[in-house]
Protein backbone atom coordinates (compact mmCIF):
# COMPACT_ATOMS: atom_id res chain seq x y z
CA UNK A 1 0.00 0.00 0.00
CA UNK A 2 0.98 3.71 -0.37
CA UNK A 3 0.50 4.83 2.60
CA UNK A 4 0.90 8.79 3.97
CA UNK A 5 2.59 8.91 7.47
CA UNK A 6 2.14 12.34 9.16
CA UNK A 7 4.62 13.29 11.43
CA UNK A 8 6.61 10.62 10.53
CA UNK A 9 9.70 11.80 11.26
CA UNK A 10 8.57 12.29 14.83
CA UNK A 11 9.28 9.58 17.94
CA UNK A 12 6.83 7.16 17.79
CA UNK A 13 5.93 7.60 13.79
CA UNK A 14 9.95 6.80 13.03
CA UNK A 15 9.40 3.53 14.23
CA UNK A 16 6.37 2.92 12.23
CA UNK A 17 7.64 3.84 9.43
CA UNK A 18 10.63 2.14 9.72
CA UNK A 19 8.17 -1.11 10.38
CA UNK A 20 6.21 -0.61 7.24
CA UNK A 21 8.93 -0.09 4.95
CA UNK A 22 10.21 -3.63 6.60
CA UNK A 23 6.73 -5.07 5.14
CA UNK A 24 7.48 -3.10 1.65
CA UNK A 25 4.21 -0.59 2.17
CA UNK A 26 5.12 2.65 -0.04
CA UNK A 27 5.39 5.51 2.61
CA UNK A 28 5.76 9.50 2.03
CA UNK A 29 6.35 11.33 5.45
CA UNK A 30 4.58 14.80 5.91
CA UNK A 31 6.39 16.65 8.32
CA UNK A 32 7.27 19.73 9.56
CA UNK A 33 9.80 18.93 11.54
CA UNK A 34 9.47 21.07 14.77
CA UNK A 35 9.16 18.03 16.59
CA UNK A 36 10.73 15.31 14.38
CA UNK A 37 14.31 14.78 12.52
CA UNK A 38 15.33 14.00 9.47
CA UNK A 39 17.81 11.67 10.47
CA UNK A 40 15.22 9.59 11.72
CA UNK A 41 13.91 9.07 8.15
CA UNK A 42 15.23 6.74 6.11
CA UNK A 43 17.61 7.58 2.83
CA UNK A 44 14.55 6.18 0.36
CA UNK A 45 11.58 7.69 1.76
CA UNK A 46 10.18 10.58 0.48
CA UNK A 47 9.62 14.06 3.21
CA UNK A 48 7.53 16.56 2.51
CA UNK A 49 8.03 18.96 4.73
CA UNK A 50 4.92 20.98 5.95
CA UNK A 51 2.07 21.57 8.34
CA UNK A 52 -1.21 20.54 8.85
CA UNK A 53 -2.29 23.64 9.08
CA UNK A 54 -0.53 24.80 5.64
CA UNK A 55 -3.69 23.93 3.16
CA UNK A 56 -2.25 24.29 0.26
CA UNK A 57 0.78 22.34 0.59
CA UNK A 58 -1.49 19.29 2.33
CA UNK A 59 -3.20 19.75 -0.77
CA UNK A 60 -0.41 18.98 -2.91
CA UNK A 61 0.63 16.27 -1.34
CA UNK A 62 -2.91 14.57 -1.81
CA UNK A 63 -2.57 15.82 -5.28
CA UNK A 64 0.58 14.84 -6.19
CA UNK A 65 0.20 10.96 -4.47
CA UNK A 66 -2.52 8.44 -4.51
CA UNK A 67 -2.65 7.33 -0.98
CA UNK A 68 -4.46 3.97 0.12
CA UNK A 69 -3.97 4.84 3.63
CA UNK A 70 -2.94 7.35 6.47
CA UNK A 71 -1.47 7.04 9.52
CA UNK A 72 -1.95 10.22 11.13
CA UNK A 73 0.96 10.90 13.93
CA UNK A 74 1.65 14.69 13.50
CA UNK A 75 0.23 16.39 16.85
CA UNK A 76 1.69 18.39 20.03
CA UNK A 77 1.98 16.21 22.64
CA UNK A 78 3.30 17.63 26.30
CA UNK A 79 0.56 17.61 28.59
CA UNK A 80 2.06 20.14 31.13
CA UNK A 81 2.46 22.75 28.16
CA UNK A 82 -1.42 21.84 27.27
CA UNK A 83 -1.97 23.59 29.76
CA UNK A 84 -0.31 26.37 29.56
CA UNK A 85 -0.81 27.10 26.00
CA UNK A 86 -4.29 25.41 25.56
CA UNK A 87 -5.06 27.56 22.15
CA UNK A 88 -1.98 26.37 20.44
CA UNK A 89 -2.97 23.17 20.93
CA UNK A 90 -6.74 22.95 19.70
CA UNK A 91 -5.26 25.01 16.64
CA UNK A 92 -2.39 22.41 16.04
CA UNK A 93 -3.62 18.89 17.04
CA UNK A 94 -7.67 19.85 16.07
CA UNK A 95 -7.85 22.45 13.35
CA UNK A 96 -4.78 20.52 11.83
CA UNK A 97 -6.40 17.01 12.15
CA UNK A 98 -9.46 18.59 10.36
CA UNK A 99 -7.76 20.07 7.26
CA UNK A 100 -6.18 16.33 7.25
CA UNK A 101 -9.47 14.64 7.31
CA UNK A 102 -11.12 16.95 4.82
CA UNK A 103 -8.06 15.93 2.06
CA UNK A 104 -8.99 12.54 2.66
CA UNK A 105 -12.57 12.90 1.79
CA UNK A 106 -11.56 15.25 -0.79
CA UNK A 107 -9.15 12.57 -2.55
CA UNK A 108 -11.36 9.54 -1.42
CA UNK A 109 -8.65 8.00 0.87
CA UNK A 110 -11.07 6.20 3.44
CA UNK A 111 -8.54 4.31 5.72
CA UNK A 112 -6.67 5.86 8.71
CA UNK A 113 -4.88 5.00 11.98
CA UNK A 114 -5.39 7.66 14.30
CA UNK A 115 -2.35 8.01 17.48
CA UNK A 116 -5.10 8.68 19.63
CA UNK A 117 -3.87 8.61 23.79
CA UNK A 118 -5.08 7.58 27.38
CA UNK A 119 -5.43 11.18 27.95
CA UNK A 120 -8.83 10.80 26.85
CA UNK A 121 -9.74 8.55 30.13
CA UNK A 122 -8.79 11.40 32.43
CA UNK A 123 -9.11 10.03 36.07
CA UNK A 124 -10.90 6.83 35.25
CA UNK A 125 -13.26 4.93 37.74
CA UNK A 126 -11.47 1.77 37.76
CA UNK A 127 -8.35 0.20 36.90
CA UNK A 128 -7.29 -1.70 34.32
CA UNK A 129 -9.20 0.98 31.91
CA UNK A 130 -10.88 -0.35 29.31
CA UNK A 131 -12.25 1.20 26.08
CA UNK A 132 -15.63 1.74 27.04
CA UNK A 133 -15.42 3.49 30.24
CA UNK A 134 -16.27 7.11 30.52
CA UNK A 135 -13.86 10.52 28.37
CA UNK A 136 -12.69 12.83 30.62
CA UNK A 137 -9.84 14.35 29.96
CA UNK A 138 -8.38 16.97 32.54
CA UNK A 139 -6.19 18.01 30.15
CA UNK A 140 -6.30 20.36 27.17
CA UNK A 141 -3.81 17.50 25.23
CA UNK A 142 -6.48 15.07 26.31
CA UNK A 143 -9.77 16.50 24.98
CA UNK A 144 -7.65 17.50 21.70
CA UNK A 145 -7.21 13.50 20.78
CA UNK A 146 -11.28 12.84 22.22
CA UNK A 147 -12.52 15.79 19.83
CA UNK A 148 -10.72 14.21 17.17
CA UNK A 149 -11.65 11.03 17.35
CA UNK A 150 -15.09 12.08 17.94
CA UNK A 151 -14.53 13.95 14.20
CA UNK A 152 -13.85 11.03 13.56
CA UNK A 153 -16.89 9.16 14.28
CA UNK A 154 -18.99 11.04 12.51
CA UNK A 155 -16.62 11.05 9.60
CA UNK A 156 -17.07 7.31 9.22
CA UNK A 157 -20.88 7.95 9.36
CA UNK A 158 -21.04 10.39 7.23
CA UNK A 159 -18.31 9.79 4.67
CA UNK A 160 -17.76 6.44 5.17
CA UNK A 161 -14.47 7.08 6.28
CA UNK A 162 -12.60 4.06 7.95
CA UNK A 163 -10.74 4.54 10.87
CA UNK A 164 -9.20 3.01 14.35
CA UNK A 165 -7.48 4.93 17.06
CA UNK A 166 -5.06 3.69 19.12
CA UNK A 167 -5.29 5.16 22.80
CA UNK A 168 -1.61 3.99 24.09
CA UNK A 169 -0.21 4.49 27.06
CA UNK A 170 3.51 5.96 27.95
CA UNK A 171 5.42 5.60 24.65
CA UNK A 172 8.76 4.73 25.52
CA UNK A 173 12.33 2.57 24.79
CA UNK A 174 14.33 2.96 20.99
CA UNK A 175 14.36 0.57 18.23
CA UNK A 176 16.27 -2.70 19.18
CA UNK A 177 19.41 -1.98 16.60
CA UNK A 178 19.64 1.58 18.03
CA UNK A 179 19.51 3.23 14.79
CA UNK A 180 16.49 4.98 15.90
CA UNK A 181 15.19 6.72 19.44
CA UNK A 182 13.35 9.54 21.13
CA UNK A 183 14.76 13.16 20.97
CA UNK A 184 12.62 15.45 22.28
CA UNK A 185 14.25 19.56 22.80
CA UNK A 186 13.18 20.60 25.60
CA UNK A 187 12.82 16.33 26.85
CA UNK A 188 10.01 15.58 28.94
CA UNK A 189 9.44 12.16 29.09
CA UNK A 190 10.63 9.98 32.25
CA UNK A 191 12.88 7.65 31.27
CA UNK A 192 14.87 10.05 28.54
CA UNK A 193 15.24 12.51 31.80
CA UNK A 194 16.26 9.58 34.34
CA UNK A 195 18.56 8.90 31.40
CA UNK A 196 19.76 11.97 31.31
CA UNK A 197 20.91 12.19 34.54
CA UNK A 198 23.19 9.21 34.38
CA UNK A 199 24.38 10.99 31.02
CA UNK A 200 25.18 13.93 33.67
CA UNK A 201 23.22 16.61 30.98
CA UNK A 202 21.11 16.53 34.64
CA UNK A 203 21.96 17.07 37.85
CA UNK A 204 19.24 14.87 39.32
CA UNK A 205 15.86 13.98 38.74
CA UNK A 206 12.83 15.41 39.84
CA UNK A 207 9.99 13.33 41.04
CA UNK A 208 6.87 15.33 40.94
CA UNK A 209 4.35 13.82 43.62
CA UNK A 210 4.94 11.80 46.06
CA UNK A 211 1.56 11.88 47.74
CA UNK A 212 -0.73 10.09 45.40
CA UNK A 213 -2.90 7.52 46.55
CA UNK A 214 -0.11 4.46 44.91
CA UNK A 215 2.06 1.72 47.00
CA UNK A 216 4.93 4.49 47.24
CA UNK A 217 3.24 7.32 46.77
CA UNK A 218 4.41 8.16 42.75
CA UNK A 219 2.44 8.35 39.92
CA UNK A 220 2.10 4.73 38.14
CA UNK A 221 1.92 4.55 34.20
CA UNK A 222 1.78 1.78 31.66
CA UNK A 223 5.03 1.84 29.73
CA UNK A 224 4.59 0.56 26.11
CA UNK A 225 7.97 -0.08 24.20
CA UNK A 226 7.74 1.72 20.79
CA UNK A 227 8.51 -0.88 18.59
CA UNK A 228 5.39 -2.81 20.06
CA UNK A 229 3.16 0.53 19.33
CA UNK A 230 4.44 0.14 15.61
CA UNK A 231 3.51 -3.16 15.27
CA UNK A 232 -0.22 -2.29 16.73
CA UNK A 233 -0.35 0.33 13.93
CA UNK A 234 0.35 -2.28 11.70
CA UNK A 235 -1.95 -4.56 12.61
CA UNK A 236 -4.55 -2.03 12.60
CA UNK A 237 -3.81 -0.86 9.19
CA UNK A 238 -4.65 -4.26 7.84
CA UNK A 239 -7.89 -3.79 9.88
CA UNK A 240 -9.31 -0.55 8.94
CA UNK A 241 -13.22 -1.06 8.03
CA UNK A 242 -14.89 2.06 5.61
CA UNK A 243 -17.49 3.36 7.34
CA UNK A 244 -16.66 1.95 11.22
CA UNK A 245 -14.70 3.82 13.82
CA UNK A 246 -12.99 1.80 16.62
CA UNK A 247 -10.72 2.36 19.46
CA UNK A 248 -8.25 0.50 21.57
CA UNK A 249 -6.09 0.49 23.90
CA UNK A 250 -2.32 -0.04 23.58
CA UNK A 251 -0.76 -1.09 26.70
CA UNK A 252 1.03 -3.74 28.71
CA UNK A 253 -1.64 -3.96 31.52
CA UNK A 254 0.97 -3.29 33.92
CA UNK A 255 1.80 -0.11 35.77
CA UNK A 256 4.92 0.94 37.20
CA UNK A 257 5.87 3.99 39.38
CA UNK A 258 8.30 6.85 39.31
CA UNK A 259 10.06 5.56 41.51
CA UNK A 260 10.34 1.96 39.87
CA UNK A 261 11.74 3.95 36.37
CA UNK A 262 14.51 5.32 38.20
CA UNK A 263 15.44 1.99 39.81
CA UNK A 264 15.53 -0.01 36.48
CA UNK A 265 17.43 3.29 35.00
CA UNK A 266 20.11 2.73 38.05
CA UNK A 267 20.20 -0.66 37.43
CA UNK A 268 20.42 -0.55 34.11
CA UNK A 269 23.04 2.32 33.81
CA UNK A 270 25.29 1.62 37.09
CA UNK A 271 24.87 5.28 37.62
CA UNK A 272 23.35 6.45 41.60
CA UNK A 273 20.82 8.93 39.84
CA UNK A 274 20.04 11.37 43.03
CA UNK A 275 16.10 12.35 43.04
CA UNK A 276 14.75 14.87 44.40
CA UNK A 277 10.94 15.16 45.53
CA UNK A 278 8.53 18.23 43.96
CA UNK A 279 4.90 19.08 44.55
CA UNK A 280 3.13 17.76 41.90
CA UNK A 281 2.55 18.73 38.62
CA UNK A 282 -1.58 20.02 37.10
CA UNK A 283 -3.24 17.48 34.93
CA UNK A 284 -1.22 14.09 36.40
CA UNK A 285 -3.58 11.49 37.25
CA UNK A 286 -2.65 9.48 40.02
CA UNK A 287 -2.46 6.05 38.01
CA UNK A 288 -3.03 4.86 34.35
CA UNK A 289 -2.33 1.55 32.77
CA UNK A 290 -4.78 -0.11 29.75
CA UNK A 291 -6.67 -3.29 29.98
CA UNK A 292 -5.48 -4.63 26.08
CA UNK A 293 -7.62 -7.31 26.08
CA UNK A 294 -9.50 -5.92 22.89
CA UNK A 295 -6.65 -4.83 20.86
CA UNK A 296 -4.87 -8.85 21.56
CA UNK A 297 -8.27 -10.76 20.65
CA UNK A 298 -9.46 -8.80 17.50
CA UNK A 299 -6.04 -7.92 16.05
CA UNK A 300 -3.76 -10.36 17.49
CA UNK A 301 -1.05 -7.94 19.10
CA UNK A 302 0.74 -8.95 21.46
CA UNK A 303 3.60 -6.67 23.27
CA UNK A 304 7.05 -8.25 23.09
CA UNK A 305 9.18 -6.31 25.31
CA UNK A 306 6.69 -5.60 28.61
CA UNK A 307 10.37 -6.05 31.40
CA UNK A 308 11.15 -2.67 32.21
CA UNK A 309 14.28 -2.96 32.35
CA UNK A 310 14.69 -4.55 28.84
CA UNK A 311 12.56 -1.14 27.98
CA UNK A 312 14.85 1.20 29.70
CA UNK A 313 18.04 -0.54 28.32
CA UNK A 314 16.69 -0.17 24.77
CA UNK A 315 16.58 3.34 25.41
CA UNK A 316 19.87 3.36 27.20
CA UNK A 317 21.07 1.98 23.67
CA UNK A 318 20.39 4.33 21.68
CA UNK A 319 21.16 7.51 24.50
CA UNK A 320 24.98 5.96 24.33
CA UNK A 321 24.88 5.43 20.49
CA UNK A 322 23.49 9.48 20.20
CA UNK A 323 24.61 11.36 23.20
CA UNK A 324 23.34 14.42 21.67
CA UNK A 325 20.69 12.95 19.82
CA UNK A 326 20.50 13.76 16.51
CA UNK A 327 21.93 16.48 15.98
CA UNK A 328 25.47 15.07 16.21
Amino acid sequence: MKILVTGGAGYVGSHCVKLLRAGDHDVIIYDNLKQGHRQAVPDDVPLVRGDLLDRKTLADVFDNFRFDAVMHFAAMLNVNESVQFPRLYYENNVLGSLNLLGEMMTHQVRKLVFSSSCAVYGIPPRLPITEDMPKNPISPYGRTKWIVEMAMHDAAANHELGSIFLRYFNACGAAIDGSIGEDHDPEYHLIPVVLEVAQKKRSKIHIFGTDYPTPDGTNVRDYIHVDDLALAHLLALDHVQEGRAVAYNVGTGKGHSVREIIESARRVTGHSIPAEESPRREGDPPELYADPAKIKTELHWQPQITEIDAIVASAWNWHKKHPNGYDE
